[in-house]
């Protein structure tokens, strides 16, 4: 976070997404009955993942091997996990705490990439990449379906977030407005989807078998 340091607002969307991936890296620790040690393991893996694929596709400094407070507050959320019934933690209100982490963090990744004089366009995927790594990594390890393999808008949402931002950003608007005006955006859509399901159309299969094969057409 060397760049951005004088950006406390970043700052804190950093350490927020951070804690929230983190919860849920812990939680599927605790639906597969692992251990403490795993799930501290998981609670890291998920916090930080984005962030430091991120870090190490822009060329920055992994930002928690510089900011001791990442991975305490990961070790921390475990350790309050590991103590709490699940059931303290189960409903839609993680979910939209996972959203409001989403979309922050996608924010966070468009603006640092940025600001570490990234082009817009891969600045953008750097948005989404920190905002969906983790959580792929962290179901990948689980066992479970991937996040981005369901129908709800997931990536879309972080995409939005990261598009406004960078084009806030080009547009020469003020930082913190566009954040913050960025990450709500990214945050509506995805509670909407929570509430509504909502999502893309899927690939229809039928597209194919309708058509003739290829090769298949009359004798030329």
């Amino acid at each position: 976070m060397t760049a951005l340091a004088p950006a406390p607002l970043l700052a804190l969307l950093d350490l927020a997404g951070v804690a929230v991936f983190a919860l849920t890296g812990a939680l599927a620790a605790a639906r597969a009955r692992q251990t403490f040690v795993t799930m501290a393991f998981f609670a890291l893996l998920t916090g930080v993942g984005g962030g430091s694929v991120r870090d190490l596709l822009i060329g920055a400094p992994v930002f928690w091997m510089s900011d001791s407070r990442a991975a305490a507050l990961c070790l921390g959320v475990a350790v309050v996990v590991w103590v709490t019934p699940i059931r303290w933690w189960q409903g839609a209100l993680l979910d939209y705490a996972d959203a409001l982490g989403l979309a922050g963090y996608a924010v966070l990744g468009a603006a640092k990439a940025l600001a570490w004089g990234v082009p817009p366009v891969p600045a953008f995927v750097m948005g989404v990449v920190t905002g969906c790594v983790g959580g792929i990594v962290r179901d990948v390890i689980a066992g479970e379906p991937s996040i981005i393999m369901r129908p709800e808008l997931y990536v879309t949402a972080a995409a939005l977030a990261a598009a406004l931002c960078v084009a806030g950003s080009g547009a020469g608007l003020p930082r913190e407005t566009v954040w913050v005006g960025a990450a709500l955006a990214g945050f509506a859509l995805r509670a909407a989807a929570i509430r509504w399901r909502l999502a893309l159309p899927a690939y229809d299969a039928r597209r194919q078998s309708s058509g003739a094969s290829p090769g298949s057409g009359p004798p030329g």
